[in-house]
Order: structure tokens, then sequence, then C-alpha cells
């Protein structure tokens, strides 16, 4: 029960617990459903690509290309508007492109018509640049909120976090690979960033390092790389 102290509200630790797993929990569904994985009989997982188009996604497009692996890369929608040819370039490769918002922000506390006026804005840049429309969804800061279950339904969107995240943003890439070797399995959806939020020419050299080194890894011990579509609806 909730309690005053000195003019503070208090919540108590299991309440404030619940909260933070239901905002960001992998496997919550309290705001919207989410997958994290897929089925664990396959051996097949999906890697996943976050916050591009950027400058250097060209790069990562040219290793998947060399293993014909493909992927999916949720973009937001302003790097979309800023470099629409590589938006064009990501889905003429036969990527698939996923909603990663387009201002990126963190949802939490933000108004229900806030979420759904930022996703359909990216649904639009999306499809208006690169000439698809996105069937999957991934929070910034993997956050969401009240109102992204309404959203998600209005705009045809799936929500996706993920199974294990590289944290390429600030680990090298010896230990970003090692995170993700060490935790991938059967039906696991892998999380990089080709982008770095809504910087123009951010560095992403750990980025397309680990891609070079985790593709060939994950092969060679016998995975199936797959989109996410593939990867949790195998049959369609």
């Amino acid at each position: 029960m909730k309690g005053m102290a000195g003019g503070l509200w208090i919540v108590p630790l299991g309440a404030a617990g619940f909260m933070s797993w239901a905002v960001r929990g992998r496997s919550s569904a309290v705001f919207a459903p989410s997958a994290w994985r897929g089925n664990s009989a396959r051996r097949a997982v999906a890697l996943t690509f976050d916050d591009g188009p950027s400058e250097g996604t060209g790069q990562i497009l040219e290793i998947l290309a060399r293993h014909a692996a493909p992927a999916t890369f949720f973009q937001i929608g302003a790097n979309v508007d800023r470099l629409p040819e590589v938006a064009r370039a990501v889905a003429q490769a036969g990527h698939e492109i996923g909603n990663h918002s387009y201002t990126h922000p963190l949802f939490c506390f933000r108004t229900p018509g806030f979420i759904e006026g930022d996703l359909a804005r990216a649904q639009a840049a999306i499809e208006r640049r690169a000439g698809v429309r996105p069937e999957w969804f991934r929070a910034p800061f993997g956050v969401r909120w009240f109102g992204m279950r309404r959203a998600q339904r209005r705009l045809g969107l799936a929500g996706v976090m993920w199974t294990v995240i590289g944290y390429d943003w600030n680990l090298k890439a010896d230990a970003v690979v090692a995170r993700l070797a060490s935790a991938v399995a059967n039906g696991a959806i892998l999380c990089l960033h080709d982008g770095r939020e809504l910087r123009a020419r951010p560095d992403i050299g750990v980025t397309v390092e680990t891609v070079r080194r985790l593709v060939p890894l994950l092969l060679d011990r016998g995975y199936r790389l797959e989109t996410v579509s593939r990867l949790l609806c195998p049959t369609n």
C-alpha cells in the first residue's frame, strides 16, 4: 500500500519492481504484446538492428550480402527522412524494416496521443522513402507505456523486444561478440545498432566489426539467420 512520509509518496519495492518490469521487461505484455524469442525447436535466430539508417549501414549490408544473411532493421523515421537512399537500400537488399519510432523518445510519461502520432509518423516516413510498410515495432530503449497497445493495434504493428542485446554502443567488439555468442540459442532475437539514436554520421565501427565476426560464427554453429517475420511466423 502507498503511504506518505515527509510529504512524499512512498511506493513499496514490490510495486516499483513490477512497474519496472511492465515497462522494460522483455516478456512483459502489460502495455502491449511483445515477442522476444522464436521457437526453441528450430535452429534459427534473428539478427536485428536498431536506430538506423546511418551513413555506416552500407557496411553492414555488405557483410550480410557476403553471407546471404537476412536481417531486420528497426529504423527511426527521422533518420529515414535524412537518409532515404540508405533506407531504400536496406529494403532493396531483401531485408526487413521495422518501426523504431520517428523521434526515438522515451515513451514513459508521454500521452497515448503522442505515442500513436510518433509511431504513425515513422510508418509514413518508412513507407514513403523505402517503399515498405512495417509490420513490426520495437520501442526505443525497450520502454512500453500506456497507449502503446492501442497505437500498435491501430497501425497494424506487432511488438518485438530481444532475447539478448549487444550493448554495442559502449562495449568493445570483443565483448559484444562474446556476450551474444554466449547467450545465443535456438529462436534467439539478437539486438545490435546500425545507428546511434538521431546522430548524423555516428561511429558504428564496433557494430560493423561485431557483425563481421558474429555472422560467420553463427553460421558455423549451424544457425540459420532469418528475419523476425520468418523466425516468429515460420509457416507464413
